[in-house]
């Protein structure tokens, strides 16, 4: 017989809002350590992370790597706001460089180790809930992880999000794989050359 829960202690819907449990975080973060990848934007990732929203047609576009407790854009691109971080039109603080793993949707992406489509988030009881939803008002995500072919890790995403719901489509799906599988393969050309 199981012990009721105290009724101040019971969410119905909690497990639709935590962050995934990531049982390869501490080995990521080593592999990161060991290609280079740090606090600092890497120009080639804001490029490419510009690139990306040209060809999906998206306001913003992240190069999100994810350890034990935060996210970091070493590639961000934020429409009319070249270097600048993602700040919404309301009086919200802007959001840098660096999110916590309960931010947004990178860390469910990683985990699965599939592309993930949200053309509209409040869509899906599960994410409409996350916090980007109400402090950046993020209304669309797509994003792939970066699946690193020598450990066989997910080091993090590219991602594109948009503030109105977007329909990505089929097409949208298959350009964001596409283009993880080239940012991964520049992450290997800059790691061999020591340029990160």
């Amino acid at each position: 017989m199981s012990t009721p829960v105290p009724h101040s202690q019971y969410d119905p819907t909690s497990h639709l809002l935590l962050t995934p449990e990531d049982s390869d975080a501490q080995a990521r973060v080593a592999r990161l350590r060991e290609i280079g990848i740090g606090n600092a934007p890497v120009p080639e990732f804001d490029e490419f992370a510009r690139h990306l929203a040209h060809v999906t047609n998206a306001p913003f576009s992240m190069v999100n790597f994810i350890d034990e407790s935060r996210q970091y854009f070493a590639g961000l691109y934020a429409a009319g706001r070249p270097g600048v971080e993602l700040q919404p039109e309301s009086q919200q603080p802007p959001v840098g460089r660096t999110m916590t793993r309960d931010q947004g949707y990178c860390p469910h992406v990683v985990v699965r180790r599939k592309a993930l489509v949200l053309e509209d988030v409040c869509d899906y009881p599960r994410f409409a809930g996350n916090r980007v939803v109400d402090e950046i008002g993020i209304r669309s995500y797509m994003g792939a992880p970066l699946i690193d072919w020598k450990t066989g890790i997910s080091l993090g995403t590219i991602c594109v999000v948009d503030t109105d719901a977007h329909p990505w489509g089929r097409a949208g799906l298959e350009t964001i794989k596409s283009m993880a599988q080239q940012l991964v393969d520049q992450l290997y050309v800059l790691e061999d050359r020591g340029r990160i």
